[in-house]
């Protein structure tokens, strides 16, 4: 057979590969998350609709923004790995160490991308200041 032919049908073979993967590896996201955690002394705030697929794909966000296993001070968690909630390590009253409480660590990651998305210029509409704008109300 042809060389040229071979590396051809070689970077068809490969771009179909990766494209087979990315195409898989999507489908696994959902659109949304509803964030509704319980353990509070007083729930004072409704859930938060999180648009999952929608920060993943449009906004280019990696998982490991978010999801994590900390390990000697290094995030060791990757794609693939299981999913816990997040209130399996966060408790929601009290602080553990260097592990903030459930509220903080929402806020700090989600409040703090938003703040410099803004602050930046990138964005407009990321909301960070007024709780109504990622919580809804509560029935």
């Amino acid at each position: 057979m042809n060389k040229r032919f071979i590396s051809a049908l070689m970077i068809i073979l490969t771009g179909v590969v990766f494209l087979t993967v990315g195409v898989l590896t999507a489908a696994d996201i959902p659109d949304e998350i509803v964030i509704n955690e319980k353990g509070y002394k007083q729930d004072k705030k409704g859930p938060v609709k999180f648009m999952h697929k929608e920060h993943y794909e449009d906004h280019k966000l990696t998982c490991t923004e978010c999801h994590h296993v900390y390990k000697d001070g290094k995030n060791v968690w990757k794609q693939g790995d299981p999913v816990h909630k997040c209130g399996e390590c966060h408790d929601p009253l009290k602080k553990d160490g260097k592990v903030v409480t459930l509220k903080n660590a929402f806020h700090k990651n989600c409040k703090t991308c938003h703040k410099e998305l803004v602050k930046s210029g990138k964005s407009t509409k990321a909301p960070y200041k007024k709780c109504t704008k990622c919580h809804e109300k509560k029935s």
